[in-house]
């Protein structure tokens, strides 16, 4: 009896392993690239820096930090959102 709850320790132990690993390897893929991207909208610009999988993760990331800052209201952030950014810049 003592031999099965001891592989079952095992099991458990490699089961909690893989599951750190599999976390671990997905969220350094998840900021695998970074930009910094600038929005100008209604006279005011600002620039945010955000990482992503991909491009346009990233820099729709970026984007959506900027525009909360420049846009008053749901309605304004759709409108400065939908605007392309005004310069978008690879991060190393």
């Amino acid at each position: 009896m003592a031999k099965k709850s001891n592989q079952m320790r095992w099991i458990v132990a490699l089961g909690a392993l893989l599951l750190v690993g599999v976390l671990v390897y997905s969220s350094v893929q998840q900021t695998r690239k970074r930009y910094e991207v600038c929005v100008s909208f209604k006279g005011s610009s600002h620039c945010a820096t955000a990482a992503g999988s991909t491009y346009d993760q990233a820099v729709r990331s970026a984007q959506e930090i900027d525009c909360e800052l420049l846009a008053n209201g749901r309605d304004e952030n759709m409108v400065c959102l939908a605007n392309p950014p005004v310069s978008v810049r690879a991060l190393k």
